[in-house]
């Protein structure tokens, strides 16, 4: 299962990649607008932790586009 989603995901090309990302984001600003308690939550949570996560979750993608090489 895993080498085919691998194999799959190789043949997607940057347009594919933003639009994904796109919309993901799209989903949870979806999700944010019609879940009244996901709204509350998020407002309740310091932006400090948000930043912390964008911050863990983007180690490994910079890591690999900036500094590796092959």
């Amino acid at each position: 299962m895993m080498k085919k989603l691998n194999k799959n995901v190789k043949k997607m090309d940057i347009w594919d990649v933003k639009l994904t990302k796109l919309s993901t984001i799209a989903f949870t600003l979806f999700l944010i607008t019609v879940w009244d308690g996901l709204m509350n939550l998020i407002h309740q949570v310091h932006w400090g932790w948000f930043l912390g996560a964008m911050i863990l979750l983007a180690i490994r993608p910079m890591k690999r586009v900036w500094f590796c090489c092959k």
